[in-house]
């Protein structure tokens, strides 16, 4: 694409076709009118420095107008009208004033004038009582009030004049769209280049996370396989939390079953030992072990004990049994260590005695039993894998 348009410029400059009726930018003169007033008064608001221009102007191009091949555009805007004069007549006065005067001075003729009627509108949407002069005037406008053989002339003189600036123009254009287009197109290569390595070091990133992940789970699955079986040393901490000390220990047996014994026991006595708090728990479980890391799981429990508590003036000693179903998940902290989340339900009954603290003694007031389904265990317990 880039080399046709180069190769057309070069062709156009070659044979000479202009493709434009004139070149160079035209150049015009304004001249003031007081309201109301058809009088051209030359020193007014600028008017002499407008004539002497125009008439050096004209000096310069006399050959051509008293050819034919260029015009003198004359309009006047927005003119008032007077004491018994209309608009009209108005405008028509003022363009015959300013042409006298270039008559006068600058020996020019009428017939080198292509005069507008009367243009009721303001120039450039603001000036009012003013009279434009445009040289050279366009080949339009020569041929709207001159004629077409008027015309012809003009455009003739025009093809000649500006055959070669034209021609250089259009090869200055073709240049910098050629120019334009090759930095267009490098600056799509670059982004295109940019957004290739962009999604290749995204692509890249993504397999290494997840080579990365795939290969820590393949390592884990390796370190259960490799020891499916070890033995671990528990404490709840929920337990100790409430000054109640336990422990236990659990044996996996293989990578889906693990067996656990929990051992809970405490003594606590004050106020003269008129309080009390006393209690022991035996729980052994078994758990089937769940998923590929063998994580979460779900098992059966059973729960023996006995306690002694006096928090008020009745005190309560007696035993307890019961079981139920646990599920918990084990979180893996490192490899010696790791915590495990438990809860159990199921049912509970306690047989026991009620009693009372006379001089130290204690006085039976009778025996109760009670049974309770649902919560009968929760855990937060640390795990130390011993091997």
């Amino acid at each position: 694409m880039i080399i046709k348009r180069i190769l057309f410029a070069t062709y156009l400059a070659s044979v000479g076709v202009p493709l434009f009726s004139q070149t160079g930018a035209d150049t015009t003169y304004l001249f003031r009118f007081k309201a109301e007033k058809d009088m051209f008064y030359v020193p007014y608001r600028g008017n002499e420095k407008s004539l002497e221009e125009l008439l050096s102007v004209l000096s310069a191009n006399m050959e051509q107008l008293k050819n034919g091949e260029r015009y003198i555009s004359v309009s006047s805007y927005g003119a008032s009208s007077g004491k018994g004069i209309s608009s009209t007549r108005m405008s028509r006065l003022r363009s015959l004033r300013v042409k006298s005067e270039l008559i006068l001075r600058g020996k020019v003729t009428e017939s080198m004038f292509v005069t507008d009627r009367h243009i009721a509108s303001p120039y450039q949407g603001e000036m009012r009582n003013v009279v434009v002069v445009t040289f050279p005037a366009s080949v339009e406008k020569v041929a709207r009030i001159a004629g077409p053989e008027a015309a012809a002339r003009v455009e003739a003189y025009n093809r000649k004049v500006s055959g070669e600036a034209e021609r250089e123009r259009l090869a200055a254009e073709a240049a910098e769209s050629a120019a334009r287009e090759a930095k267009e197109k490098a600056e799509a290569e670059r982004l295109a280049a940019e957004r290739a390595a962009r999604e290749k070091a995204e692509a890249e990133r993504k397999e290494q996370e997840r080579l990365a992940a795939e290969q820590a789970h393949l390592q884990t699955e390796a370190e259960a396989k490799a020891a499916p079986c070890h033995f671990a040393l528990r404490a709840n901490l929920l337990r100790w939390a409430t000054l109640t000390p336990d422990l236990g220990v659990e044996w996996r047996i293989n990578r889906h079953v693990g067996v656990s014994v929990d051992g809970t026991f405490t003594s606590w006595t004050w106020n003269h030992n008129d309080r009390r708090y006393a209690l022991w728990e035996v729980t052994p479980e078994v758990r089937y072990y769940l998923g590929h890391e063998k994580r979460g799981y779900m098992g059966v429990m059973y729960k023996a004990g006995a306690f002694d508590y006096k928090l008020s003036s009745t005190g309560k000693q007696g035993d307890l049994m019961g079981g139920g179903i646990t599920g918990g998940y084990r979180m893996r902290l490192n490899n010696a260590f790791a915590m495990d989340f438990s809860l159990g339900l199921g049912y509970l009954r306690a047989d026991y005695e009620k009693y009372v603290t006379v001089d130290g003694v204690r006085v039976t007031r009778g025996e109760e039993s009670k049974n309770w389904w649902g919560p009968v265990h929760a855990g937060v317990t640390l795990v130390w894998n011993l091997f």
